[in-house]
């Protein structure tokens, strides 16, 4: 364990094959103890995306757990690139649980995040009490995943932060349209590190985009497909999908209303892929929620 700054300490685990991962912990407020939350993020981003909504959560007296996935974050990277999968990523998300003598969490999953978590239900349901995909599901739309494929492992050079926060700014613009450009200097702080010598580097793997630019990655599959109903049908579920969104749009919300008909659904307005988790409707809808797991 290495101590960080508040609010969260990060915590490092060892994969079952070896890696060294980090997450971000952070410690509940004083009361009664409450099932804890697993955050997990998507494809390219890391556990800072969670810095506005784990204090929320923590606050409401609930362990709040944020990972960096292998090949993310602080997390190492991978030298072979044919583990950059769902399977093996929630490998590593079970067995840090079990390090962490959690037996039962709420899972938050954006977008890859969800996905880890619905292949967590074939092998390790007994670990969810509750989860909550956010703009993600089973099947996916060309449209979005097109757009990522677009991007992801291709970012340009930058030099400055405020480059960086322009080339998220070129990237994410279409999914939130409200930002501003202290917005995208944040946004930028969460996507890039430096290196000793002061140039940038995103805080990824490029060797992630194989598998989407080979087109591994496809809109739909049976496996995904009886994944969601096993989590869905058997934990509560609620699906966050922004309303502005090219990754789920309405013939896959209709699929997943009619795979899980007892699921919560909850639309993020003027939102696309995907909601940060503090818009307001998003928290309300959170606090409903989790009212429901102790």
């Amino acid at each position: 364990m290495i101590t960080s700054e508040l609010p969260y300490v990060e915590r490092s685990w060892r994969s079952h094959d070896g890696l060294r991962l980090m997450a971000r912990d952070y410690a509940p407020a004083a009361g009664p103890a409450r099932c804890p939350i697993v955050c997990i993020h998507g494809l390219t981003r890391n556990s800072a995306d969670f810095e506005m909504v784990a204090p929320w959560l923590a606050a409401q007296g609930r362990r709040v757990i944020a990972v960096d996935i292998r090949g993310r974050g602080k997390s190492e990277y991978d030298s072979n690139s044919d583990n950059y999968n769902p399977l093996v990523y929630a490998r590593d998300v079970a067995q840090l649980l079990e390090e962490l003598g959690i037996a039962r969490a709420v899972f938050i999953g954006t977008s890859m995040g969800g996905i880890i978590t619905m292949t967590m239900a074939m092998r390790f349901r007994h670990l969810i009490a509750a989860a909550v995909l956010n703009d993600v599901g089973p099947q996916l739309s060309q449209r979005g995943l097109t757009r990522i494929a677009g991007y992801v492992g291709t970012g340009v050079p930058v030099d400055t932060w405020q480059a960086a926060a322009a080339a998220c700014k070129g990237i994410n613009a279409v999914a939130f349209p409200h930002y501003t450009d202290a917005d995208w200097l944040h946004w930028a702080h969460r996507t890039f590190g430096q290196n000793a010598d002061g140039s940038f580097r995103p805080q990824y793997d490029p060797a992630i985009a194989i598998a989407i630019k080979q087109g591994k990655i496809k809109t739909s599959s049976l496996m995904a497909r009886w994944a969601f109903r096993r989590l869905a049908r058997k934990v509560p579920t609620m699906l966050l999908y922004g309303g502005i969104s090219d990754l789920i749009e309405a013939p896959q919300i209709a699929a997943m209303r009619a795979d899980a008909p007892h699921m919560k659904v909850v639309e993020v307005p003027g939102v696309g892929h995907a909601p940060m988790l503090n818009e307001v409707e998003v928290q309300a809808a959170l606090s409903a929620f989790l009212a429901i797991v102790p």
